[in-house]
């Protein structure tokens, strides 16, 4: 037990992964590594700035006080997190790595992998949430506020137990064989686990708004009235934009998962990709803002 605690504190264990998976090159990065990683900081302050402009709305406006839009606020505030986290991950990143602990790198990547699962069950509550609406059932009558802090509880519970399953003991610091080439410290099978609880959410998502519009095209004039459908589709758009701008991640973490170490040389840019996707907690806020006259 003593060694292993002296493993979570040790900073050469960093250096040992690293060298395995990926031959050291995070200790000398290239000129465009710097211009992505100054990029990436300057966009992680817009995507601060604008989602806390969308909470400050979502707080002072009565218009916005439906569970709809707190659900919104609640992406919102995940997008925030998010855009924190990639910034703290980008400023601890190249050189600075090696001066971490496991625990500190642990704390470095959860926080990353907690704030987008947040987004993800964020959208699942979205989801949920216009099902309820366009269906009529009465989830939302007297205890309409204990059922949305319960639903928002669950999904950052739900959130930070997936970022802290690594430091908890799910990697692979006993197992170089099962490291990852992206997060060298992190397990493939966690990888793997991970992307598969992501994508089964999503789909469950496109369910429910296939259903939704099934319902919407079947059902009577009265509730499929302008403001509804208009709602409807705003979060149809942040649905698909979530999906653009992370697929190209999901990709490169499923073949991080299969790959064998230094077989896919892509994987060494996965930065570029994360990059990416980091543009939709940004795509988020100008997606409301062009959607709704009141939130503008």
């Amino acid at each position: 037990m003593g060694s292993i605690y002296k493993e979570y504190f040790n900073t050469e264990k960093i250096r040992e992964h690293y060298n395995y998976t990926k031959e050291g090159s995070e200790s000398s990065p290239t000129t465009s590594r710097w211009v992505v990683s100054i990029l990436i900081v300057v966009l992680c302050c817009f995507i601060v700035l604008e989602n806390l402009l969308v909470l400050i709305s979502v707080c002072r406006n009565k218009k916005f006080h439906s569970a709809m839009y707190i659900f919104i606020g609640n992406l919102a505030f995940s997008d925030l997190l998010a855009g924190l986290a990639f910034m703290a991950n980008i400023l601890l990143s190249g050189a600075t790595t090696f001066n971490l602990t496991p625990v500190q790198w642990f704390v470095r990547e959860g926080t990353a992998f907690a704030t987008l699962a947040a987004s993800v069950f964020s959208l699942l509550a979205i989801a949920i949430e216009r099902h309820v609406a366009i269906t009529k059932v009465k989830v939302y009558s007297s205890d309409k506020n204990c059922r949305m802090v319960l639903l928002i509880g669950a999904c950052w519970v739900i959130a930070a137990a997936i970022g802290s399953l690594p430091i908890m003991g799910w990697n692979c610091m006993s197992d170089l064989r099962d490291c990852s080439t992206v997060l060298p410290l992190y397990s493939k099978r966690y990888i793997l686990f991970v992307i598969t609880i992501f994508t089964l959410i999503l789909l469950a998502i496109v369910g429910l708004y296939s259903r939704i519009y099934c319902i919407v095209r079947s059902s009577h004039a009265e509730i499929a009235t302008a403001q509804t459908l208009a709602l409807l589709k705003t979060v149809t758009i942040v649905l698909g934009a979530f999906i653009v701008c992370w697929l190209p991640a999901f990709i490169i973490l499923l073949m991080d998962a299969s790959c064998p170490v230094r077989a896919c040389r892509i994987l060494y840019k996965a930065n570029y990709f994360f990059a990416f996707a980091t543009l939709n907690s940004a795509a988020n806020p100008i997606i409301y803002t062009l959607r709704s006259k009141d939130m503008r």
